[in-house]
């Protein structure tokens, strides 16, 4: 069966996680990723745990399966010419050293498009390749200069990181859009180009509404609001008789339906509740009104309850049961690479006519050195 990138070779000369996570989405859909290591520890992932796997750690494994991994030397002349010939074969490369590092060693987007015209080059730096450019990268950092903390945690409380690397998560989408966006260029006009994603600007534009909150006028700076989202209420977690209920109330016919649900309808009809603005410039006393009512049962209990009713609701859970939940509802959250190895979590998109099907284990450093090395001296022989 035929994957929807069969036939691209991806050069993949990224490490730690927007990078990888990218060209993993690539290998996913069927293109061939070569992932060139440094000699002796590889990528840095391989040494981020616990937990640990049979062959490295839990994080490497998360970004780099379906790849093939080749150690070479940029300070060393021959493993340097082998790089280049790798990145003259290749229709796609990605990388994410500090912004003009590549250049000493011949791999910089000029030189090697010289070569190679066709090359679409995706470079994934922290703050941009100009004023930014020796700026460090880390998803912590950017989460906090980049406005995100600011706007996560509770509002008294101190500023919070979200619980996974979303910054690195969300660039690496991005990186994965603006790859595809020019291999269409490049098969309408025959040329390639240089993709360049940053990890501040992919925040940016991910803070959606927050990011037009402070654009508009008069609104200023946003502020956190612990589970409570700034524009829509109920809309938040609420304590019931037994622990805390997620309510996702987007509209007022749901609203109306809510508290039918559990036990006054005539709130529905209050003044300070009526409409979404209403119900948003009285959040505090509309959540305790709620918090009256929704002690009469569990969060389980009104989770089916509501869930009859068409009102978004649902129980806090963690990854377990988030699996599990997934399991339930057929979306087969996970996939076997191999004996021996961890399950890994399935590509997330389903493809009428290209389905993804194929799951390889993420290599051991160096796995495929020794046949990469050969492929690229026989290449200009």
């Amino acid at each position: 069966m035929t994957m929807p990138l069969e036939g691209l070779l991806v050069a993949d000369f990224s490490r730690v996680l927007a990078g990888p996570l990218a060209t993993a989405t690539l290998a996913d859909l069927g293109a061939r990723v070569v992932k060139v290591e440094r000699p002796g520890t590889g990528d840095d992932t391989r040494a981020w745990g616990p937990p640990w796997t049979p062959s490295s750690s839990a994080y490497f494994e998360s970004c780099n399966r379906n790849k093939e991994s080749v150690v070479l030397d940029l300070a060393d002349p021959h493993d340097r010419r082998l790089a280049q010939r790798l990145a003259r074969r290749a229709d796609v490369l990605v990388e994410n050293f500090r912004t003009g590092t590549l250049d000493k060693y011949g791999l910089g987007y000029d030189q090697v498009a010289a070569d190679q015209p066709g090359i679409v080059y995706c470079s994934i730096t922290g703050f941009g390749s100009g004023t930014g450019a020796a700026l460090p990268g880390y998803d912590f950092l950017v989460q906090a200069v980049g406005g995100l903390m600011s706007v996560t945690g509770e509002p008294d409380g101190e500023p919070m990181k979200v619980g996974v690397a979303l910054v690195d998560v969300l660039t690496s989408k991005d990186a994965v859009t603006g790859i595809l966006a020019a291999l269409h260029s490049r098969h309408r006009d025959g040329v390639g180009q240089h993709v360049e994603v940053n990890l501040l600007s992919s925040l940016l534009t991910s803070l959606v509404n927050q990011a037009s909150s402070y654009l508009t006028p008069g609104a200023g700076v946003p502020p956190r609001l612990g589970n409570a989202h700034p524009s829509i209420a109920p809309y938040e977690l609420l304590r019931t008789g037994s622990d805390h209920l997620a309510l996702a109330c987007g509209n007022d016919r749901q609203f109306r339906a809510l508290v039918t649900a559990i036990g006054e309808p005539s709130l529905a009809d209050d003044p300070r509740y009526a409409t979404n603005a209403a119900r948003v410039a009285h959040r505090a006393d509309l959540a305790a009104d709620l918090e009256r009512l929704l002690a009469a049962d569990t969060a389980a209990g009104w989770t089916e309850r509501l869930a009859a009713v068409g009102v978004p609701a649902g129980q806090v859970g963690d990854l377990a049961g988030a699996f599990a939940l997934a399991d339930d509802l057929g979306l087969r959250p996970v996939v076997e690479v191999g004996a021996g190895r961890p399950a890994q979590v399935r590509h997330p998109v389903s493809y009428s006519a290209d389905p993804v099907t194929t799951y390889t284990p993420p290599p051991d450093l160096g796995q495929h050195s020794d046949e990469i090395r050969r492929w690229l001296e026989e290449e200009e022989s």
